[in-house]
């Protein structure tokens, strides 16, 4: 099974202690647990290091710890004790153990989570990575991690200007609209993957999201017609792909992995991935193509990788 519930967490480490009761209330958590997170990054806590520290604790004091293993990347699993000394390799492991996991089953490739808030392009070869950053600060300079995601994204990390019927303007510098009213317009967004509150608290329905986004132009939705905000929407989606297809032009201009080599796509927004597949005439392979099981066991576990990738690599040990 894989269960993906939203979590509040820099409101209150509270809010993780709520979740692990939700999800208990529907897994039995009596069992064997792998953990790995990137929940350290949120601004409830001073640095990275207690971050990590407090949530290895509050992890462990939620579930049976002497059967409780935290990722640590390339040195593969430890004790949630050795968490707080060892942090930095604890710290936003997560897409580690999605590229690890590719590369058991897969020769070569080039891995890509696109999820709510950022996307990882991260080449893999011969059973281990190729990523030439770990830290976050290392993986944005090496463009291994684009923070641009198909839900949580605000529209003006993505654009100075936009055109509206045939005029360009600038863009409010404002959280108006996110990149989930985007790909509703655009009819691409999958059901559930936009888990969050909208920028102004209001509904979800294409309505909302065109005034929401026309907010973003300082403009009333009443002054655009239906097709004029959904090639806005268009617009906005193309620069986001413009953006990760640069990514990818760059780590792949590294020369590690063959022309041949597939894209690997995960997360709730891989079906960006098929599309750069296609722009570039590479293979396709989907992340729940490397997995057993029903299939829409195997459907919800890619939108989470990483989680399943750690359920699967602790099994292994």
């Amino acid at each position: 099974a894989a269960i993906q519930v939203p979590c509040r967490l820099w409101e209150g480490l509270d809010r993780l202690t709520d979740v692990i009761a939700e999800v208990g209330a529907r897994l039995d958590l009596g069992g064997r647990h792998a953990l790995t997170m990137t929940g350290e990054l949120v601004d409830l806590f001073d640095d990275r290091a207690q971050g990590v520290a407090r949530l290895a604790a509050a992890m462990a004091a939620a579930l049976p710890k002497a059967k409780l293993k935290i990722y640590a990347g390339r040195h593969d699993f430890i004790a949630p004790e050795a968490a707080a000394a060892r942090w930095p390799e604890v710290a936003s492991a997560n897409w580690l153990a999605s590229v690890h996991w590719a590369a058991t089953r897969l020769p070569q490739g080039l891995f890509l989570d696109v999820g709510s808030t950022t996307t990882d392009v991260v080449p893999f070869r011969d059973g281990g990575d190729l990523a030439r950053g770990v830290t976050d600060a290392e993986r944005l300079t090496s463009d291994e991690l684009v923070y641009s995601g198909i839900t949580r994204t605000p529209l003006m990390a993505l654009a100075e200007r936009a055109p509206f019927e045939g005029v360009e303007q600038s863009v409010m510098a404002e959280h108006f609209a996110t990149m989930a009213d985007v790909y509703r317009l655009t009819g691409e967004l999958p059901d559930g993957a936009d888990q969050h509150a909208t920028a102004d608290g209001r509904d979800k329905s294409l309505d909302s999201s065109r005034r929401r986004l026309a907010r973003m132009l300082g403009r009333d939705v009443e002054v655009g017609s239906a097709t004029a905000w959904r090639e806005v929407a268009e617009h906005f989606a193309a620069r986001q792909r413009a953006r990760i297809a640069a990514a990818v032009d760059r780590v792949l201009s590294r020369g590690e992995i063959e022309e041949t080599a597939p894209f690997v796509g995960a997360g709730a927004g891989r079906f960006l991935v098929c599309r750069l597949a296609a722009d570039w005439a590479r293979p396709y392979v989907d992340f729940a193509e490397l997995l057993t099981g029903p299939a829409k066991a195997r459907e919800a576990a890619a939108w989470s990788a990483p989680a399943a990738a750690v359920a699967l690599l602790a099994a292994r040990r």
